[in-house]
């Protein structure tokens, strides 16, 4: 059967996979309300194409952190890739970089950095947890400066694993012949069964919960790599994320002046009213600024940690008029179509990650099936580009959707 749009590698991954590895590359928290409202929400916003445009030139290349892409379409960081093929973070590494962009690599990849680093030339960033042994925290971010990595992204949204039910159903563990590659000489690379997640008890045993502001300013100091913040959930920790930044950078020349938080916002409040979601991701993205963060990633998590938080398309655009143009905003999360990542950039973002369709291929066809997801969703964004008149990313506009939230006014026809 030829594949046609990403979407459908998902059901044959499901074939392919062990219920229980499939389960945890597909399942979200406790509900998983949060995990459908990520696709449902771009749903809900409609286009408002232009006509009469000449398109027969298309330019979708774009920068991040000075990287010149191919396209606004990275792959964001997730976990042991080997459960889905046996090349795993392998194949994924040069699925991306063949088609010029982003691989960010998991901690917890069933390949190391130094080994994603052997597979050629590429752009890549390492996502890090923080271990209660800082040791093991600083032993992994050398290896990882020394393999090229270019950029570290912190993820402190995860003290503790969300209730992922499927993994507590399944008694989710590591395959045997499987570790976690980059704990492996630490003897951190495997995973114990357990009477629930075998990950969750992983998380419980390793995962410093006291992980603190000052532990992000330490981190600076060990390293040369713009630090990424991922999983911030309030205004205030925002503000706090951009302060440790500034401070750092003016008091060690090796940050220099491109150090960057890639600030990762999700809500832990639920309402009906827009404007109540609106705010909490404003304060947030004002308290970035604030402190002077060099970006935002608007994410969730893909839904796997607290159920009930807003899709991230939803947040987005409260975000972007609150950073007001000082610093790029960018967004994962239920990212499945060309149209997506369109609708995406006209509500501000400077691009978007990947993370499901990723593994989903790779479970199907390898690395040719993460190589087939990218140009399809490249060649969809593409297409949407041209048929609602842009040629290129600084073209498209808010002008060129509509959403469920707009103010009625703003539904009317244009003054002629």
């Amino acid at each position: 059967m030829e594949i046609t749009n990403v979407n459908e590698y998902e059901a044959i991954a499901k074939e392919k996979l062990p219920k229980m590895v499939f389960d945890y590359y597909a399942s979200g928290a406790e509900d998983q309300w949060t995990l459908q409202e990520n696709r449902n929400a771009f749903s809900r916003i409609l286009f408002r194409p232009r006509i009469l445009i000449d398109v027969s030139k298309i330019d979708m290349t774009t920068t991040v952190l000075g990287f010149k892409l191919s396209m606004p379409i990275m792959v964001a960081p997730t976990a042991m890739q080997k459960m889905a093929h046996p090349e795993g973070e392998y194949a994924t590494a040069r699925a991306a970089s063949a088609a010029g962009t982003i691989m960010t690599l998991s901690s917890w990849a069933t390949s190391s950095v130094e080994e994603v680093a052997s597979t050629g030339p590429g752009i890549r960033f390492f996502q890090l947890y923080v271990y209660k042994d800082r040791n093991v925290v600083a032993q992994l971010v050398r290896r990882a400066e020394r393999a090229g990595f270019k950029a570290i992204a912190l993820t402190v949204d995860t003290p503790r694993l969300g209730r992922r039910e499927s993994d507590i159903k399944n008694r989710f563990t590591l395959p045997p012949n499987l570790t976690l590659k980059n704990f492996e000489v630490l003897d951190l690379g495997k995973m114990d069964e357990a009477n629930d997640s075998g990950l969750a008890s992983y998380v419980a045993g390793q995962i410093d919960r006291t992980l603190s502001w000052k532990d992000v300013q330490w981190l600076q100091t060990i390293t040369k790599l713009p630090i990424l913040v991922k999983g911030v959930l309030t205004a205030e920790d925002g503000e706090k994320t951009l302060k440790s930044t500034t401070q750092n950078s003016h008091s060690s020349s090796s940050l220099a002046s491109w150090v960057i938080a890639l600030l990762v916002i999700t809500l832990h409040f639920v309402t009906n009213s827009p404007k109540s979601v609106c705010y909490f991701f404003l304060s947030a993205a004002r308290m970035a600024v604030q402190a002077g963060a060099a970006g935002i990633i608007v994410s969730n998590h893909g839904a796997r940690q607290l159920d009930y938080v807003p899709a991230t398309i939803i947040a987005l655009e409260e975000v972007v008029k609150a950073a007001q143009g000082k610093i790029p905003v960018f967004l994962d999360g239920g990212v499945r179509r060309g149209t997506d990542v369109f609708k995406a950039i006209a509500l501000g973002a400077s691009g978007i990650f990947i993370g499901r369709p990723v593994v989903f291929s790779l479970a199907a066809e390898g690395e040719a099936g993460v190589r087939k997801v990218l140009q399809m969703m490249r060649e969809e964004f593409e297409l949407t580009m041209a048929l609602s008149g842009c040629t290129s990313l600084k073209e498209i506009t808010r002008n060129h959707i509509i959403t469920d939230w707009d103010a009625p006014q703003a539904r009317l026809l244009p003054k002629l």
